[in-house]
């Protein structure tokens, strides 16, 4: 098993990493304001009330945060209701805040790669309802009818029965109103789909490390802009149509960075030494993560504050609890709340990346 994990690893160590414009990096450098928050999950009120309270936008949700970057950890998607209009909220503010001289760092979360991988089972029926047309039902009739003649044609090169009105209430069950034009939605065409498909698993800013889930030392040393290909080519690729073995790729696997929870939950004492070859090989001092809900609604720093957690639970199904992290031009580090601001201790060890290590240019 760990060989196999190994052999992806290297496979993916070899990908090779398209050219990008140079402010779209992935490691970044001289950035005056670092604001992060973790997942969203369709709670878009809430949402748009963090964003107000650290200052990202004004009373008419417009960007505010003239050159700052804002780094929204992934999962935006499933378990709420209202994930199109967070979606639609990040793609406009990305342009906002460029023309501003800021940044919007919008990062995939495992959410964001189950939707694009087919993974459908936290979506809600309310979000379906979102993508509703005048006509939703005649597609999806045309939808009924490619899917039963299918199904009927399997059964009888089986020599099975086929049970008509079982398969149809089972679809309705599983395909509501809307269901298609959300598929079509988040296709490798589609509006959402594309962009979904363009995201970033990772970005490091200052020593910070963003991601959602958290890293590995395997992972990691696969450094940054070689995360961030290897999940696009996941993503894109035609192996996207079929599922992921979970130790099979960097994008679904248990230890990618998108679903893995060490960092969150294993003890600091024993996996320290895992976090220092995190550390070493990313070349950073801290790495922030989503994914874990930190359980009081308050941003959690571990490891004597080289990981901070900031998943506070904003979806009301864990609280509807409003948090951002702050990053200050010195380093300094504050958890934003509403009505007030807590200042976080800083990392308790220098960074242990090779001080001579600087950020890279990409090439246009």
């Amino acid at each position: 098993m760990r060989r196999r994990v190994l052999l992806v690893l290297l496979a993916a160590s070899l990908v090779p990493v398209a050219a990008r414009a140079t402010d779209e990096g992935c490691e970044l450098a001289n950035v005056p304001r670092v604001v992060a928050i973790g997942d969203v999950h369709g709670a878009y009120a809430e949402f748009l009330a963090v964003l107000r309270l650290a200052g990202i936008v004004d009373q008419k949700d417009r960007w505010a945060a003239g050159k700052t970057h804002f780094v929204q950890t992934g999962d935006i998607l499933d378990r709420g209701t209202e994930t199109r209009p967070v979606m639609e909220l990040l793609m406009r503010l990305e342009g906002e805040a460029k023309t501003a001289g800021g940044r919007v760092h919008a990062l995939l979360g495992n959410h964001e790669v189950m939707n694009v991988l087919g993974d459908l089972r936290y979506v809600s029926r309310e979000e379906y309802k979102a993508f509703e047309t005048p006509r939703s039902r005649e597609t999806r009739d045309a939808f009924y009818r490619s899917r039963s003649d299918a199904a009927r044609g399997a059964a009888k090169d089986a020599q099975q029965a086929f049970d008509e009105a079982a398969f149809r209430q089972k679809f309705e069950q599983e395909a509501p109103l809307g269901f298609v034009e959300r598929i079509q939605a988040f296709s490798d065409k589609g509006r959402y789909g594309k962009w979904l498909r363009e995201r970033p698993g990772m970005v490091k800013i200052d020593g910070v490390a963003f991601v959602h889930g958290g890293l590995t030392p395997e992972v990691a040393a696969l450094g940054c802009e070689a995360i961030n290909a290897t999940a696009r080519r996941e993503l894109t690729s035609d192996i996207a149509k079929t599922r992921f073995e979970p130790l099979a790729s960097l994008a679904a696997g248990d230890h990618g960075p998108f679903w893995y929870r060490g960092m969150a939950r294993e003890d600091e004492t024993t996996w320290l030494p895992s976090l220092e070859k995190v550390l070493q090989a990313i070349g950073a001092h801290t790495v922030v993560i989503g994914h874990t809900v930190t359980g009081d609604g308050h941003i959690r720093p571990r490891f004597g504050g080289r990981v901070v957690m900031i998943d506070v639970g904003m979806n009301a199904l864990y609280g509807g609890n409003l948090a951002a992290l702050e990053i200050g031009p010195d380093g300094s580090m504050s958890a934003l709340y509403e009505g007030r601001r807590e200042e976080l201790a800083r990392p308790k060890a220098a960074a242990l990346a090779p001080a001579e290590r600087q950020p890279r240019v990409a090439s246009r």
